[in-house]
């Protein structure tokens, strides 16, 4: 098969380029010609691109696999949403201008991207490009962590970090559905009944009340699961307030990051290093306790996880057992107020760029 593409497909395409480690003003932008797809591959054009805090991360140069994988210039950005744009040999199974949106491997932040097959799944017909946009890296983050490996059973408790998030608004949605106890954590009174409308059964309030107290007056037994990406600050008594058996579920640490200026501040990462704990695995064994920490962009050769994510993400969407997060859109060229205000940790849901 020949490659197939649209009488009207752009002969360039913008991208936002990173030369190297830096606050916002290393986010850059350049024009390329247009992408062609090689065999097994799609090009989609961009109608919008979900911002991760990884993103941020990549942009520090703290980001493992983005120096591992690509190193610099990068371009940041783990999920898009658009139109087929152009076809690779191959790939039969889908038609130009179809709608679709696709996980990538960096590169995101583009008005095109060119991906493999396998990483391209249709739009749930109920969500617009900008939903479409926030569902792929929260929801396969969170299915991940709580599905495949913590495996809830209905009626467990479940305790979610940053509930009002993307990714733990996710992590509440599907400890919802295999019908869970949620208890969400949250870092502002704005935050609250977002909390809530992810599922919550109670939601804390941690800029108003004590976390821990606050937390064991809800459910005094402790936890069946936890979820947590603060880091330092809460992992060693998220671990505490596990029952037995009980299983942590790590996948950040963003209390060692800024808060603003969007650069590392190495005092606060050495320091939070040191006194990140340490888990003895005699002390796990003893106590029936689990800690499961995991990094989805180190697992994209796992073909059939993605796809068993996504398909099942895509039929709860569409049946209406979750909805995508609320989204607050930029335009490309506003991408660095997207950054820092996520950094900030004072915004809702997802945050999507509009090329």
């Amino acid at each position: 098969m020949t490659t197939t593409e649209t009488p009207t497909q752009a002969t360039t395409y913008r991208r936002v380029t990173i030369p190297k480690a830096g606050s916002y003003h290393r986010l850059q932008f350049e024009e390329l010609p247009a992408l062609t797809p090689g065999p097994g591959e799609v090009v989609i054009e961009v109608k919008a691109t979900g911002v991760n805090y990884a993103d941020c991360i990549v942009r520090m140069g703290l980001y493992a696999s983005a120096k591992e994988f690509v190193g610099w210039p990068i371009t940041p950005g783990f999920e898009v949403a658009g139109t087929v744009a152009a076809l690779g040999e191959g790939v039969e199974d889908l038609e130009v201008g179809a709608r679709v949106l696709a996980v990538t491997l960096f590169n995101g932040y583009a008005s095109q991207v060119c991906v493999p097959r396998h990483q391209v799944f249709a739009i749930p017909s109920r969500l617009s490009f900008e939903q479409a946009a926030a569902v792929p890296a929260v929801f396969a983050t969170a299915y991940y962590g709580l599905i495949e490996l913590a495996r809830p059973r209905a009626g467990q408790k479940v305790l979610v970090h940053s509930a009002a998030g993307g990714v733990g608004g996710s992590l509440v949605q599907l400890a919802k559905v295999v019908g869970c106890e949620v208890v969400g954590v949250v870092g502002g009174s704005h935050k609250v009944e977002a909390a809530k409308a992810f599922g919550c059964d109670h939601v804390v309030d941690k800029s108003k009340e004590p976390l821990w107290p606050t937390v064991e007056r809800y459910v005094p037994g402790g936890f069946d699961m936890v979820a947590d990406a603060n880091g330092v600050a809460t992992l060693k008594q998220s671990y505490e307030h596990l029952r037995t058996p009980g299983k942590l579920i790590v996948y950040g640490f963003h209390t060692m990051m800024p808060k603003a200026g969007g650069k590392p501040k190495w005092g606060k990462l050495i320091s939070g290093y040191l006194r990140t704990p340490r888990f003895n695995p005699l002390d796990m064994t003893t106590r029936s306790k689990s800690v499961l920490a995991f990094n989805l962009s180190y697992l994209f050769e796992e073909t059939w996880l993605m796809a068993e994510a996504m398909n099942a993400i895509s039929g709860w969407l569409e049946d209406g057992s979750i909805q995508p997060p609320p989204v607050t859109t930029y335009p490309l060229d506003k991408v660095a107020d997207a950054h820092r205000d996520l950094e900030s940790g004072t915004t809702v849901g997802k945050l999507v760029l509009i090329p």
